[in-house]
């Protein structure tokens, strides 16, 4: 399989789509008492309590996250680091075939880490850029449909967006007491959630897909904060994703320029002969 497939395959996975310790309060004390009413007030108030997560979300602007599920045929599994704030940027170490790749993301622009016996191929690069504004409208549709897959901004936005939330009630989440929120919504729903000049085609793509509806499911702590969000999407998307580290500075830059090979000018040099 060429490093070009790969790429495309984990990246199409990672498109399908915060951990805090355990209060130590004892039952009696006023944390534990304070930590009891959130969630009761998380039960009693679903569309309420959610704003609230949103604003709390929207506030912390970075996360640390884990992640695992199948997209576009390959099963995959990753952790990183995301600052979903104005100028978006990510590092995922995602693994998915045997294989592992490592990925960096500043704004619109992605670079993935060649494995080491390739790079010879590569005269020696560690990095491969591509720039997802500069490939198209799919591209750019596809760039933004992955961060949305991953923000946990957006995917409380989508409770929000509809007519009903259950409440499924109390559930433990790595030791952490949350309370858990599930939707489904139809496709139409989905798209109004995104941005008007990428909906035509995340439309296509999903329909391509057999998508008619999306399932959400959200588990939220006694901080108002998505401790876990899990997406399914028609057959082909099944992704889960746990949330720790909400604020944490995060701290990803480009790599040397003398360690990148830009894929477009390669894809240029091999038509012209280069």
């Amino acid at each position: 399989m060429s490093l070009r497939t790969k790429a495309a395959l984990l990246t199409a996975a990672s498109l399908s789509v915060l951990a805090l310790g355990a209060c130590g309060s004892t039952p009696g004390d006023s944390a534990a008492q304070e930590e009891q009413s959130v969630l009761a007030t998380l039960v009693s108030d679903a569309k309420g309590s959610l704003q609230k997560v949103m604003d709390s979300a929207t506030k912390a602007e970075t996360v640390s996250m884990k992640m695992n599920g199948k997209g576009e045929g390959e099963t995959f599994q990753g952790e990183g680091v995301l600052d979903y704030g104005k100028d978006p940027k990510a590092e995922f170490t995602m693994q998915s075939g045997g294989e592992t790749i490592k990925m960096l993301l500043l704004g619109p622009v992605m670079y993935i880490e060649v494995p080491e016996a390739e790079r010879a191929e590569m005269q020696g690069k560690r990095w491969m850029k591509m720039d997802l504004s500069a490939a198209g409208d799919q591209a750019g549709a596809a760039f933004t449909k992955q961060l949305d897959d991953i923000d946990p901004v957006k995917q409380v936005k989508t409770l929000l967006a509809a007519d009903q939330v259950t409440v499924v009630g109390e559930e433990t989440i790595d030791g952490v007491k949350t309370v858990h929120y599930t939707v489904t919504i139809p496709l139409a729903t989905h798209l109004e959630q995104i941005d008007a000049d990428l909906r035509a085609i995340t439309e296509k793509e999903l329909t391509k897909q057999g998508v008619k509806d999306i399932k959400t499911d959200i588990w939220v702590d006694q901080k108002y904060q998505p401790r876990r969000v899990h997406v399914v999407m028609g057959t082909g998307t099944d992704v889960t994703v746990d949330y720790t580290d909400y604020g944490k500075p995060v701290n990803v830059q480009a790599p040397p320029a003398a360690e990148v090979f830009d894929l477009a000018e390669m894809l240029e040099g091999l038509k012209t002969g280069g």
